[in-house]
């Protein structure tokens, strides 16, 4: 545990290293007074996982693209189950606003100081988990998704509620969840169609009259 404690402490250094780097580079002159008003309404894209609930629903309603919206369904649920339902609670890690002295202070930040834990970024999670599963069936929107993805979880950095490594370990999670969510529909599509396949083919034979 003191290694591991170690570890965590070296890791932090580097991101508080990282989140400064951001702020002292981005956040003054015509582009910081751009990105301040451009990235809280990025970051509200991904509350919640709203815009991607939105088109998971979508997605759901045509028969040809309901199976995709399936995928990115159970890529959401099994995002928030190991992002907000496990892993933020077993690693506790606090937001940089409430341990790092070279980010913004939490009366200072430009978005509502997030309540939870830090560690792994859900909007992160979220927007990776739903952008792989729709990747996976739609290269061309996916791809898109993926900016918009990419997108928010630089939001996350940019208004200093996330540590650079919660980031990355959203989107590592997130791409995880996307391929585990895309699979688990696929086998039980496949396992439907198969099921049907073989009631068909031992129904009886229409008899003529």
């Amino acid at each position: 545990m003191e290694l591991l404690g170690e570890l965590l402490l070296q890791i932090t250094a580097y991101d508080q290293k990282i989140l400064k780097a951001i702020y002292d580079t981005m956040s003054h002159g015509t582009i910081g007074n751009m990105l301040d008003t451009v990235m809280p309404k990025i970051t509200i894209l991904g509350d919640m996982g709203i815009v991607w609930i939105i088109l998971t629903l979508i997605l759901l309603i045509p028969k040809k693209t309901r199976r995709t919206g399936a995928a990115m369904a159970v890529a959401l649920l099994l995002g928030l189950i190991f992002c907000n339902g496990i892993l933020k609670n077993v690693v506790a890690r606090p937001r940089p606003f409430d341990m790092a002295k070279f980010t913004v202070a939490k009366e200072n930040l430009l978005i509502p100081a997030p309540t939870d834990w830090s560690f792994p970024s859900g909007h992160t999670v979220s927007s990776t988990a739903a952008s792989t599963a729709l990747f996976k069936d739609h290269t061309v929107w996916g791809f898109l998704a993926f900016v918009l993805a990419l997108t928010i979880a630089f939001s996350r950095l940019y208004l200093q509620v996330h540590y650079p490594s919660d980031v990355l370990a959203g989107l590592v999670l997130g791409f995880l969840m996307g391929l585990w969510g895309s699979n688990i529909v696929k086998r039980v599509s496949d396992f439907a169609a198969k099921r049907k396949s073989q009631k068909q083919a031992a129904a009886p034979a229409p008899t003529e009259e």
